[in-house]
């Protein structure tokens, strides 16, 4: 049913570096293609404590799951956290070597297995500039100086004593495991840098940035992304008829961002700095819904190319 013990103690190990934040997610059995989430809040710290047992338990209930081209699959839900915190930057490495682990845990306040041989570490900064993009040049910088984790790691991990329900791993689906934990251990910049573990930031272009730099699509056309107001008002009207229905609208936005050869994850930033909706979504304790929007558009895109290739 759950080790709830290690998924305290990871809660714990955040709070000790200065998570004070949760966004909790439930995916149900995930596959090549297919990750569905099934239900997303944002919770305190100590509220997710409260609450962190009863979680466990329930992501750990097999439920029959219908997989294409297979037999049924007796599975629970995956349990995921993505911590934030104020005045810490919180960078998460993936898929690391031990050759990389060893020269990372210096610096670390927890190392933890998602599957047999498959470790991610995450280190606590402190002095790192506020703001999306400062945050995730330093995160490029960490990780180039690593070298070779997964570039995508998204900031979310799997809860310490939930499985990872994967269908490569079923039936016996691997606990996620705590190596090691070093509550309270917070860096900085500087120390970093004297580990190694700090890639000098990329050198500042001259003369040339002055002018707006043309951003293309594989195809070489000039990407722009679509008018998000034609999208509403082109959107069919809400049953009621009291409006737009805002979520065609963000559909048909995320289709035309996808088909004019934004990434999905562009698309997503996207869609929540235009879209009221999606804004209200994910502060009423939905996060799922932008993800669940896009994938939906891009899934609806591909096989539209698929029925013109035909």
């Amino acid at each position: 049913m759950g080790d709830t013990a290690a998924a305290l103690r990871m809660l714990n190990t955040f709070t000790s570096v200065g998570a004070t934040s949760f966004v909790v997610t439930k995916t149900e059995l995930e596959w090549p293609g297919h990750k569905e989430v099934k239900w997303g809040k944002p919770y305190a710290a100590d509220d997710l404590r409260r609450l962190m047992p009863s979680m466990v338990r329930t992501a750990a209930k097999r439920k029959r799951c219908q997989v294409p081209d297979s037999e049924p699959v007796m599975a629970g839900e995956n349990l995921i956290i993505r911590p934030t915190g104020p005045g810490v930057a919180l960078v998460q490495l993936d898929d690391l070597s031990a050759e990389q682990l060893d020269r990372v845990r210096p610096a670390v306040f927890i190392i933890h297995a998602t599957s047999p041989k498959n470790y991610q570490a995450w280190i606590a900064v402190s002095g790192v500039p506020e703001g999306k993009e400062e945050f995730k040049e330093f995160t490029r910088r960490v990780r180039k100086a690593v070298g070779g984790n997964d570039k995508a790691a998204s900031h979310a991990t799997r809860i310490a004593g939930t499985e990872n329900f994967k269908l490569k791993y079923a039936p016996a689906f691997p606990t996620v495991t705590i190596v090691e934990t070093h509550p309270g251990r917070v860096m900085t910049p500087e120390q970093l840098e004297a580990l190694g573990l700090l890639a000098p930031p990329e050198p500042v272009q001259a003369a040339p940035l002055k002018f707006t730099r043309r951003v293309e699509s594989r195809s070489g056309k000039d990407r722009h992304w679509p008018s998000y107001d034609m999208a509403l008002a082109g959107a069919p009207l809400r049953a009621d008829g009291s409006g737009p229905d805002e979520s065609r609208a963000d559909f048909w936005f995320s289709y035309l961002a996808r088909q004019r050869g934004w990434s999905a994850e562009e698309t997503e930033a996207k869609l929540l700095e235009v879209s009221s909706k999606a804004q209200e979504r994910v502060r009423g304790g939905d996060p799922g819904y932008v993800s669940v929007t896009v994938k939906n558009a891009g899934e609806w895109l591909e096989r539209n190319r698929q029925r013109s290739r035909a």
